[in-house]
C-alpha cells in the first residue's frame, strides 16, 4: 500500500479530534495503514506539535489512562501547522511541512486533504491548495475529502461542484457520507445481488411497497441554532436516506467496482419521480416535536430549544411517499421517514411483499397479515428478519406470523472497522465505491429542491406537532393508502414483535 500523509483542515475541531484522528489510530493499531504515513493538522488555532498532540490525547475517546508504546509511536507521526485558512499565502507553510514529512517518512508525494471545516471554506481551501501546486499529481497522488453538506440546495450544490472541479478532477474528489461506511448499508447490495432467492422477487410483480425508517431518540439540544438552518430534509434525507434508497432500488451493476456501482446509483436517482410543488402537501409530511414527559423527565419542545426561533417552521420530522419510474419499480410506493425525539434510535429498511393472489387460509375470525416482510436492520443490532406465515399446531389451518432472523454479530468475532475507519481506508486505496459522486449529489438535490421551494413559497403547508418520544405526527398514518398495511414501528431489538413497539 502506498505511503500517505493525512492533511486534516479544521484539525482542532471536534470532528477531527473525536472521530478522524481516533479512526486513523484504530487503522494504525489494526495494522491497516502503510508503514509510511503521517498526520498533519491544519487550523487557525495556535498550537505547537506538542500542544496539538496533548490536545488529541486528552480529548480523544480512543485514548485510555495507560499510554502504550503504540500511542507514543503514533504521536510522533502527528504534527501541526497553524494558518489563516482563507489566506492563500499561508499555504506555503503547509507545503513546506508536507515536504519535510514526505522526506522524513518516505511518503512518495501521496496526500489526502480532509476538509473538516465549515462549508463556506469548501471552495476556498481547494483554490489555495491549487495556488501552491498541491493539487498536482506529478509525483504521487492527491485526494480531496469533503464532509457534508454538499450544498444547501440544487443551485449551491452545482456551484460547489463547479468551483472544486476547477482545481481537482472528479476522480480526486471524495464526498464522504459516513452512513455509507456502515457494514450493513453495504450489505444491502450483497443481500440483493448475491442471493438467488431475493433478486427474482425484487420488483413490482412481487413487492407491495418499501418502507425506510431512520429514527433518533435525541432532541437537537444545544445544536438548535445550527439545526434550524437545515432541518430533517437537508440533514438526513437528501444525503443518507437517498443513498439507502439507491442501494435498495438500483439495478445490478456490471461489476463490483466504484464506477459501475456509482453509475447505477445515478440512474436510479434520475428515475425517482419528482414531487411537484402542488403535490408536496399530499406526499410530504413535516413535523416538529413538542414538549412532553418521558418517564419522569420533562422534554423541551423544539421551539423551546436554545437558538430556535419561536415561530420556526423547520422540520424535525419528515415522511415522504414517492415513486420510481422505471421498469422494475413502476407503481411501487416508497415510504421514507426520519425524525428526532422519536422513541428509539434505529434505521431499517422494510420490504413488504404482495399478498398471495388467493387468500386460501384467511378467515374473518383470524388475525393474520398475509404480507411477508423482509426487514433489513442497519442500526443498532444489525441483521435481517424474514416474516412469514406458519400453521399453528392443532386442528384446522390457523396461521400465525413468525420470524426467521440473522444477527450480523453472529458472522464474525473479528474487529469490524467503524464507518470512518472503513471510509478513510478506502481513500488510501483509491476506492470511491462508498463515496458520493458529484452528479449523484446534484440528482438528489434535484428531487429535494421542489419540496423546499414549496415550503418556502406556500405558508399554508402545515407543520404538524408531535409529542417528543412518539412516532411523529398522527397524520403520517394516512400517507400509506392501505387498510391492511401500516408503518412498522421498530424497537431496539430487531426480533422483538410488533406488539411491543416503543411509544
Amino acid at each position: 500500500m502506498d505511503g500517505v500523509i493525512f492533511v486534516i483542515f479544521g484539525a482542532s475541531g471536534d470532528l477531527a479530534v473525536r472521530k478522524l484522528i481516533p479512526a486513523i489510530f484504530e487503522l494504525y493499531q489494526g495494522k491497516y495503514l502503510p508503514e509510511n504515513f503521517a498526520v498533519l493538522g491544519v487550523s487557525r488555532s495556535d498550537y505547537s506539535d506538542a500542544a496539538f498532540r496533548k490536545k488529541v490525547f486528552s480529548e480523544s475517546e480512543f485514548i485510555d489512562a495507560a499510554i502504550s508504546k503504540e500511542h507514543k509511536d503514533f504521536a510522533e507521526r502527528l504534527s501541526y501547522v497553524p494558518i489563516q485558512t482563507a489566506e492563500k499565502k499561508d499555504y506555503a507553510k503547509v507545503k513546506k511541512q508536507l515536504a519535510k514529512l514526505d522526506k522524513q517518512f518516505n511518503i512518495g508525494g501521496n496526500y489526502i486533504f480532509y476538509l473538516s471545516t465549515p462549508p463556506f471554506l469548501y471552495k476556498t481551501i481547494p483554490a489555495c491548495l491549487a495556488a501552491h501546486g498541491l493539487n498536482e499529481e506529478k509525483v504521487g497522488w492527491r485526494r480531496l475529502v469533503i464532509e457534508k453538506p454538499f450544498g444547501y440546495d440544487l443551485e449551491t450544490a452545482v456551484k460547489l461542484n463547479e468551483d472544486i472541479r476547477q482545481h481537482f478532477e472528479e476522480d480526486q474528489i471524495y464526498r464522504i457520507d459516513h452512513y455509507l461506511g456502515k457494514e450493513t448499508v453495504q450489505n444491502l447490495l450483497v443481500t440483493r445481488f448475491a442471493n438467488g432467492i431475493f433478486e427474482p422477487l425484487w420488483n413490482r410483480n412481487y413487492i407491495d411497497h418499501v418502507q425506510i425508517t431512520n429514527a433518533e431518540n435525541l432532541t437537537v439540544g444545544s445544536r438548535g441554532g445550527y439545526y434550524d438552518k437545515s432541518g430533517a430534509l437537508r440533514d438526513m434525507f437528501q444525503n443518507h436516506l437517498m443513498q439507502i434508497v439507491a442501494h435498495v432500488a438500483m439495478e445490478p451493476p456490471i461489476a463490483a467496482d466504484a464506477k459501475a456501482i456509482r453509475n447505477e446509483k445515478l440512474k436510479l436517482l434520475q428515475s425517482i419521480r419528482p414531487i411537484k410543488e402542488s403535490d408536496v402537501s399530499k406526499q410530504v409530511i413535516r413535523g416538529q416535536y413538542t414538549s412532553s414527559t418521558i418517564g419522569k423527565e420533562a422534554i423541551k419542545g423544539y421551539r423551546e430549544e436554545e437558538g430556535v426561533p419561536d415561530d420556526s417552521k423547520t422540520a424535525t420530522f419528515i415522511a415522504l411517499k414517492f415513486f420510481i419510474d422505471n421498469w422494475r419499480w413502476a407503481g411501487v410506493p416508497f415510504y421514507v421517514r426520519s425524525g428526532k425525539a422519536l422513541p428509539t434510535k434505529v434505521t431499517e429498511v422494510v420490504i413488504t411483499f404482495k399478498d398471495p393472489p388467493h387468500a386460501l387460509f384467511r378467515k374473518e375470525e383470524m388475525v393474520y397479515n398475509d404480507n411477508n416482510q423482509l426487514i433489513m436492520r442497519i442500526q443498532p443490532n444489525e441483521g435481517l428478519l424474514l416474516k412469514f406465515g406458519m400453521k399453528v399446531p392443532g386442528a384446522g389451518f390457523e396461521v400465525k406470523d413468525v420470524g426467521m432472523d440473522f444477527q450480523y454479530s453472529d458472522l464474525t468475532n473479528a474487529h469490524v472497522p467503524a464507518a470512518y475507519e472503513r471510509l478513510l481506508l478506502d481513500v488510501i486505496k483509491g476506492d470511491a465505491t462508498l463515496y458520493a459522486r458529484g452528479d449523484s449529489v446534484e440528482e438528489a438535490w434535484r428531487f429535494v429542491d421542489p419540496i423546499l421551494k414549496a415550503w418556502e413559497n406556500n405558508p399554508k403547508i402545515k407543520v404538524y406537532g408531535y409529542p417528543a418520544g412518539t412516532w411523529g405526527p398522527a397524520v403520517v398514518s394516512k400517507l400509506i393508502e392501505s387498510d391492511d398495511v401500516t408503518w412498522r414501528n421498530p424497537v431496539k431489538e430487531l426480533t422483538t414483535g410488533d406488539d411491543f413497539s416503543e411509544v
